[in-house]
């Protein structure tokens, strides 16, 4: 069966997300434009859960575009701090928004404890128009720790923070492939793809 779409407006702006995106979906023949080359405004995110960020995102590029529409919303979740950063993990230390800023901020929250597991969410919406009533919504988790001091160079956001403990790896140190078929964006891509499938 083929695929429902063969391109889809991608309404982020981040060059780490788009990378992971086109290398994910492009076997499928899909082609992804992001929504910056189309001169679509950044939609607001004001809510508290990935799910209500990513249908905003999704909606508001569909509305700009006239065309289909995928969005992520991702984040970190660390249990010692109650689920922060959470849905506002890309603005956790203020604007504009920083990576930097926000690892270091999230290490300083966790001087001292000892309990440091957290895991990545990603939230991926697919609308077919602006007013799409059934988007197709997948999720992926990633389960990890937070080191005490960032390591690696690749990848983006809390990467260079977030340890997996079976490789003794951060995802910042993973190559960008074994990345791919890891990451919480990759498990989330994979459960849309199985809907994607089944329509």
């Amino acid at each position: 069966m083929p695929l429902p779409f063969s391109k889809l407006v991608v309404a982020s702006g981040n060059p780490g997300k788009l990378r992971e995106l086109a290398l994910l979906l492009d076997p499928l023949g899909i082609e992804l434009e992001p929504q910056s080359a189309l001169g679509v405004p950044e939609a607001e995110e004001p809510h508290v859960t990935f799910v209500e960020n990513a249908l905003a995102k999704a909606r508001n590029a569909a509305r700009h575009t006239g065309l289909p529409a995928l969005a992520d919303d991702s984040g970190i979740l660390v249990d010692a701090l109650g689920g922060a950063p959470g849905a506002n993990s890309a603005r956790y230390a203020g604007e504009p928004r920083s990576d930097e800023r926000n690892n270091r901020k999230l290490i300083a929250a966790l001087q001292g404890k000892a309990e440091r597991a957290a895991h990545y969410v990603c939230v991926i919406v697919v609308v077919r128009h602006t007013l799409d009533p059934t988007p197709l919504i997948a999720e992926g988790e990633w389960h990890g720790e937070i080191v005490s001091e960032p390591r690696g160079h690749g990848g983006f956001g809390y990467d260079p923070c977030f340890l997996l403990p079976e490789s003794g790896l951060t995802a910042a140190q993973l190559p960008l492939e074994q990345k791919n078929r890891l990451s919480h964006r990759a498990r989330a891509l994979a459960a849309l793809i199985e809907r994607l499938r089944s329509l």
